[in-house]
């Protein structure tokens, strides 16, 4: 019969393998737990929101994670250099989002609602990503329900105030 310490032992190594492998799966630019980022001002439809700016590869990479909370009235938007078929995935996030994809003119490509996060080892391990159905120029996150809250649709339109 096993004693507890022998049991205890392949757990304790289980569990320090999988935390391993979930570190090593987080890009070395999202490590930094001080990424900045910049601020702008966006529209979809008549609703404003203040924004956080993902505009390079390290910001793109860190996105919302670790971040606790985001309210109704902000959001990230995640900028690249060209139209292509850019996935996302809730890589230690603490919270689910809603996520809409635009294209260079602000037209709605595709839309995710209440996408849940990937936080505990078991979750990083198995964590999706979200692909689109067109390509996108633009992606903006916000929280979860912010889609239905605002009646936003494939017909809703993005307008860049400041970026």
């Amino acid at each position: 019969m096993a004693t507890r310490t022998q049991a205890l032992i392949p757990i304790s190594i289980a569990a320090v393998i999988i935390g391993v492998v979930g570190l090593m799966s987080i890009p070395s630019e999202s490590k930094l737990e001080s990424v900045e980022f910049p601020r702008g001002t966006i529209m979809v439809d008549e609703v404003p929101l203040e924004v956080q700016i993902a505009d390079t590869e390290p910001r793109r990479v860190r996105g919302l994670m670790f971040q606790d909370q985001l309210p109704f009235d902000q959001g990230m938007i995640f900028v690249f250099d060209e139209p292509g078929l850019y996935s996302l995935w809730m890589l230690n996030m603490q919270f689910s989002l809603d996520m809409i994809w635009f294209d260079k003119d602000g037209n709605v490509v595709h839309i995710e609602k209440d996408v849940p996060p990937c936080k505990s080892a078991l979750e990083i391990a198995t964590c999706q990503s979200v692909v689109p159905e067109g390509e996108a120029l633009y992606v903006l996150e916000v929280t979860s329900g912010f889609i239905v809250q605002n009646n936003i649709t494939e017909d809703s339109v993005l307008n860049i105030i400041s970026i």
